[in-house]
Parts: C-alpha cells; sequence; structure tokens
C-alpha cells in the first residue's frame, strides 16, 4: 500500500478524477485527492483556464503544498494535466517515492526548481494527437528525470484526447487507453511501494 496525492487538472475534480482516485484505492493505496479550487468544476477549458490565470501559478502550488503537508515522506503523486505541474511541484519541495504525469509534464525551471529532485522515479502519459501536447517540454523532463538519477518512463497512445481518461468527457474517452494507462499508472505504483 502507498499513500497518494492526486492532482486534478483545470477542471477542476470531475468525475476522472474520482474514478482514479477509485481504482487507486481498490489496489490497495489511500489516496487523498487535493481539490486545489474547492469544490468547483468547469466543462470548458477556456474558461478553466482563465480560472487558473486568475488565481496564479505560484497560489496553486502554495495550495499544493499545504494540501500534502500531512502525508509522510515516499507518498507519490499522480497529476492530471495542469494537475501534473502540480504534481511535480511537490515532488520538488518534499521526499516523494515517485510521480505519475498524465496529459501534462512541465519541465523543473518553469516550477522554479534547478533540477528534477534525484532518485525520483517518473511516468509521462500522452496522446499522440493530443493538440495541447507539448514535445519539447516532454524531452526536457525526460531528460532531466535521467539525469537526475532515476527511471522515466514515457507512454504515448493513438488518439487525440487531453483528459482521455474521463468518462463524462465524451470526445476525448478512449475506453482502451484508459484501461493501458491505468494498468501502467497501478504498476508503477505498485513498483516503487515494493521499492521502498
Amino acid at each position: 500500500m502507498a499513500q497518494i496525492a492526486v492532482f486534478h487538472s483545470a477542471l477542476g475534480v470531475r468525475p476522472g478524477v474520482s474514478d482514479a482516485a477509485d481504482r487507486l484505492r481498490a489496489a490497495g493505496h489511500e489516496v487523498l485527492v487535493v481539490d486545489q479550487f474547492e469544490g468547483r468544476t468547469f466543462d470548458d477549458y477556456e474558461e478553466a483556464g482563465a480560472f487558473v490565470e486568475a488565481i496564479g501559478f505560484p497560489e496553486l502550488m502554495g495550495r499544493a503544498s499545504t494540501a500534502v503537508e500531512a502525508l509522510p515522506d515516499g507518498f507519490l503523486t499522480v497529476g492530471f494535466s495542469n494537475g501534473a505541474g502540480m504534481a511535480e511541484y511537490v515532488a520538488t519541495v518534499r521526499a516523494v517515492g515517485g510521480v505519475a504525469m498524465l496529459s501534462g509534464a512541465l519541465p523543473p525551471a518553469m516550477l522554479g526548481a534547478e533540477g528534477w529532485p534525484a532518485g525520483v522515479p517518473a511516468q509521462i502519459h500522452y496522446m499522440l494527437d493530443d493538440p495541447g501536447r507539448p514535445q519539447d517540454w516532454i524531452d526536457t523532463v525526460a531528460n532531466e528525470v535521467c539525469a537526475a538519477g532515476a527511471s522515466i518512463e514515457t507512454f504515448d497512445y493513438p488518439g487525440a484526447g487531453h483528459l482521455f481518461t474521463d468518462a463524462s468527457l465524451p470526445d476525448e474517452y478512449d475506453r482502451e487507453a484508459a484501461d493501458l494507462l491505468w494498468e501502467r499508472v497501478l504498476s508503477f505504483c505498485a513498483e516503487q511501494r515494493s521499492s521502498r
């Protein structure tokens, strides 16, 4: 069993985030869903983006670190899109056991970090034709994880959905890809737990 902090996308804690928590709990993990929007959710990316911009990344990072204060060192972080950046940020200020980035990846320098935390393994998951896919950022993160002496797995899925694990977003959801992603994430969580 691992302790896992889950960070939502700019759309808030939608059904896809709740489903993620359910899957992780069903595998025996203790899960903290971090709600940085205090219950607010969005259906529209543009509206959500404006809301995130109004709050500001520094405030969101502060909320992320505050939310996990009670978790013991070695917990894992999982983040969707914007939440992947939060999952990464937490890993730069706390001793975590691993980071899973789902449809998101930010170079550590954009989070104010000098590099990836030493020895912290990671996964990155993206659809190949996601219109928001920043390949250069993905490459930078992967290279920095390797430079920090940790393992990195990057997984590509056919399709163009962004939050493709969220069944409440029918234009993006891909059940086959979602099931494969969760198989890989659950394996990652189990592996990091057993290696500690």
